[in-house]
């Protein structure tokens, strides 16, 4: 299938992040994007309305478009057995799902490609940042809501030879289409940011997602690179099993690039790297927690193997400032911060909440956490008691499942705290908005930071959380 023969694309789930970055890369080719997703409020529907991209309501055969060259189609919302997806089949108009769909935009591309189970929408948004402050100005599609200093989080550049994609193992359509959506790409570079078991509703041991990351490495020319955290322990063991030469960077001596030093000041981290004769000293990193300490490096790696100039690749990550539900800053009440965050693995958790110490020193954090997925929960649930020590309070959402889900395996969100308590002894069961926001007027106090965290839908809560919050009487 040829892009430039295509003049409407009609996106299918267009509000999932990846969804969305692709929709914004068909229109920095000048297609028409229509789109169709559910009522619930997502992180992109800012960038979308900003850019005039508008969508129907509900999955309709009514919503395609009398002139439509392209149905693209997410592993959601019944995936190929979408109404929408199964009446433009009925047409003869195309169908491709995102997985095919991105692999299709990448084609001419030199894909410099971001994966692990964390870290990989940061890492492509600070290397698309570093390549663009150099002039490079790449293509990039990152799952975010938005990349705060590109103002953005896709773009399309039809005279750049780089397209920065964060990818990922899971599979493409779990309805019909098993192939893990980062199969569909042939990376010229690669960052491996780490690997844990992860999906186990797909991946029944850790040994299946190495076997899925070697398939995909396989690709990558001798003129590419693999760029591996040799910090985690399961990347350590997974390289060797690669015939691939590996660059390694972390904060091991025995990594190819060496993070000898490293500290905060001023909401700021600064931290120095070594790589044989190379030495830079006193890098302005704006993002917060040793995890963007180690992303900032895969990053500044991929910028210096393409040949960026080290004065190029420093000023392009300070420029850095961060992604939407990474971090994120809200709001300020009565003395008490709101902050936001994807996290929702034990590791990423557990990464999180140690940053969130070291940024916010001072400071009592009140962690309110909600799972996502009853088998994730199930599988990783002894991690996730164990991934809390440095909340002061944590506070737990119910599970929100998957649609793909119709058991809820025994676990609840009873079943997680009671877990987490073990742990960590503040632990409270407030499974809905209107327990966690009676929990939070009762035991805040200011100076408190509040995070809410996971793949769910908690992150909604933020304007009630804020508006309580600012009616009751100063603690």
């Amino acid at each position: 299938m040829e892009l430039k023969q295509l003049k409407s694309i009609h996106f299918t789930g267009i509000k999932g992040v990846g969804m969305t970055s692709l929709a914004l890369c068909a229109q920095d080719l000048g297609k028409k994007v229509t789109g169709s997703d559910i009522k619930e409020v997502f992180p992109t529907d800012q960038i979308l309305k900003k850019r005039q991209l508008k969508w129907k309501t509900g999955f309709s055969p009514n919503h395609l478009p009398r002139k439509c060259d392209l149905v693209i189609y997410t592993g959601a919302h019944g995936g190929i057995t979408n109404p929408e997806v199964v009446a433009a089949k009925q047409k003869n108009i195309p169908v491709l799902n995102y997985g095919q769909a991105l692999a299709i935009f990448a084609s001419n591309k030199k894909v410099l490609a971001s994966a692990g189970v964390g870290g990989k929408s940061t890492t492509s948004a600070m290397l698309a940042t570093i390549l663009d402050s150099a002039g490079l100005k790449p293509s990039f599609a990152v799952g975010v809501g938005n990349i705060s200093n590109l103002h953005t989080p896709a773009r399309f550049s039809k005279a750049s030879p780089y397209f920065v994609i964060e990818t990922d193992e899971y599979v493409a359509d779990p309805q019909a289409d098993l192939t893990p959506k980062f199969h569909y790409l042939k990376p010229h570079m690669a960052i491996l940011t780490n690997i844990e078991h992860d999906h186990p509703d797909v991946y029944p041991s850790l040994e299946k997602i190495y076997q899925a990351f070697k398939k995909f490495l396989q690709p990558i020319p001798q003129a590419g690179a693999i760029i591996a955290n040799l910090d985690n322990l399961n990347l350590q063991q997974f390289i060797k099993s690669l015939n691939q030469p590996v660059i390694t960077y972390g904060f091991s001596a025995q990594a190819d690039w060496h993070i000898t030093k490293t500290h905060t000041a001023d909401k700021k981290q600064f931290f120095s790297l070594k790589h044989k004769d190379i030495h830079w000293p006193n890098i302005i990193l704006n993002a917060p927690g040793n995890y963007n300490v180690l992303n900032a490096t895969a990053a500044m790696i991929v910028a210096y193997k393409l040949g960026v100039a080290p004065a190029k690749i420093q000023a392009g990550i300070k420029k850095f400032t961060g992604t939407k539900r990474r971090f994120e800053y809200i709001d300020t009440v009565k003395g008490i911060e709101l902050y936001d965050d994807y996290a929702h693995h034990p590791i990423q958790i557990k990464a999180l909440l140690q940053a969130a110490k070291d940024w916010l020193p001072g400071k009592r954090i009140i962690a309110i956490f909600q799972s996502h997925t009853y088998s994730r929960t199930k599988v990783l649930l002894n991690d996730f008691a164990r991934s809390f020590h440095h909340a002061h309070q944590v506070v737990i959402n119910h599970i929100f499942s998957s649609a793909r889900e119709k058991d809820n395996l025994g676990v609840s969100a009873q079943t997680l705290t009671e877990a987490i308590k073990k742990h960590n002894s503040q632990t409270f069961c407030c499974p809905t908005k209107k327990d966690t926001i009676k929990h939070l007027l009762d035991y805040t106090q200011k100076g408190d930071a509040i995070f809410t965290i996971g793949a769910g839908n908690n992150w909604l809560w933020h304007k009630d959380i804020l508006a309580a919050l600012k009616k009751r009487k100063i603690r």
